[in-house]
């Protein structure tokens, strides 16, 4: 193949980042209440941010 490939880290880094730190908030809210909470915000909060800034096809 002629072209240059990008390594797959680079591909898949902030998307496993963004999974990982859905689990990790998923996981928190299902422990506890008090700071357990806190930490569940912030570990779903950028995948809603993420979803909340996507671009958006305009509809015909």
């Amino acid at each position: 193949m002629s072209h240059s490939s990008q390594p797959a880290l680079r591909i898949f880094a902030w998307p496993a980042l963004i999974a990982l730190l859905g689990a990790l908030g998923l996981f928190a809210a299902l422990l506890g209440d008090g700071w357990w909470d806190g930490l569940s915000w912030l570990g779903l909060g950028p995948t809603g941010m993420v979803l909340d800034t996507r671009p958006v096809a305009p509809l015909r």
